[in-house]
C-alpha cells in the first residue's frame, strides 16, 4: 500500500476561469468577515504584492494608487479587504491566486468554510487510487510561518 499526502491544495471555481463577473457571494464574504482580524494583521500589502494584485486582475490600477497612498499596513489591508469584498467572484479567485504566490499561509482561511483546515490524502491500493479529504475541526492559530493547531 502506498500513501502520499498532498500538502498544498488548490481550490478552483469553474466560473472564475470563464470570467465570472457575478458579485461576491455570501459564503466568500463570510470567509473575509470571519477571518478579517487575521487578514488585517498578516497580509503583507507591500508594493510588490499590490502590483501582483493588479497583474492578476484582483484590483484595478486606480485602487492600487489609492492603497499606495495609505501609510500604515493595517489601513492598507482594511481598504484592500473592502475592495475585494466589492469585486467579483473572479477577482476574489485572483486575490487568492496572488496570495498563494508568497502568502500561502493565508489561503486556507479563504478557501474553506471560515478557516477550517483540510488535508487531502491519496492512497494507492493495487491499481486503484482513493482520495480522502479530512477536515480538521479544532481551532487554528495563525503566524507568519503558517497555520498551527491549538
Amino acid at each position: 500500500m502506498y500513501i502520499s499526502t498532498c500538502i498544498k491544495c488548490t481550490c478552483t471555481d469553474i466560473g472564475a476561469e470563464f470570467g465570472d463577473v457575478r458579485p461576491l457571494d455570501e459564503a466568500r464574504k463570510r470567509a473575509l468577515t470571519v477571518n478579517r482580524n487575521h487578514l488585517l494583521k498578516y497580509i503583507s500589502s507591500d508594493a510588490l504584492f499590490l502590483t501582483e494584485l493588479v497583474e492578476v486582475g484582483a484590483i484595478t490600477l486606480h485602487q492600487l494608487h489609492h492603497l499606495s497612498e495609505l501609510v500604515h499596513s493595517h489601513d492598507r489591508n482594511d481598504k484592500l479587504l473592502e475592495f475585494i469584498t466589492r469585486r467579483s467572484v473572479a477577482d476574489y479567485q485572483n486575490f487568492i491566486k496572488a496570495l498563494s504566490k508568497g502568502q500561502e499561509h493565508l489561503v486556507p482561511l479563504l478557501i474553506t468554510d471560515g478557516g477550517e483546515i483540510f488535508l487531502v490524502v491519496l492512497i494507492k491500493m493495487q491499481q486503484f487510487f482513493f482520495i480522502i479529504i479530512l477536515l480538521v475541526p479544532h481551532k487554528i492559530s495563525l503566524s507568519r510561518n503558517g497555520l498551527r493547531s491549538s
